[in-house]
């Protein structure tokens, strides 16, 4: 057997933690907050159809802002009115644009 042979799976596994590593990264570049927005209020309005409480949503009731500190990345928040916290669903969203927590008017 060829002696380069023996450092093949070793060269592979580089190889896809490094195209991993990439994937991610660009990922994290390449999001924007404005489309996180835009994914989330779209995922509030499918929320409130589900809810059977749709009438009267619309996309403009949906805000963001940082997280606080170490729990993710923007906390975007959607509701009828900006002063009636127990009517929101409040989305808490990693870099990378997954949701980590719902909390929801249920």
């Amino acid at each position: 057997m060829p002696e380069w042979l023996r450092f093949l799976p070793f060269a592979l596994l580089v190889a896809m933690a490094a195209l991993v590593g990439w994937r991610q990264g660009w990922i994290v570049a390449n999001v924007t907050e404005t489309q996180v927005i835009d994914a989330y209020a779209e995922r509030y309005m499918a929320d409130r159809q589900a809810a059977g409480t749709g009438e009267g949503a619309a996309r403009s009731d949906c805000r963001a802002r940082p997280a606080p500190e170490g729990s993710g990345w923007l906390v975007v928040i959607c509701g009828p009115s900006p002063h009636d916290p127990a009517r929101h669903y409040t989305y808490y969203v990693n870099r990378s644009g997954g949701l980590e927590r719902l909390v929801g008017p249920e």
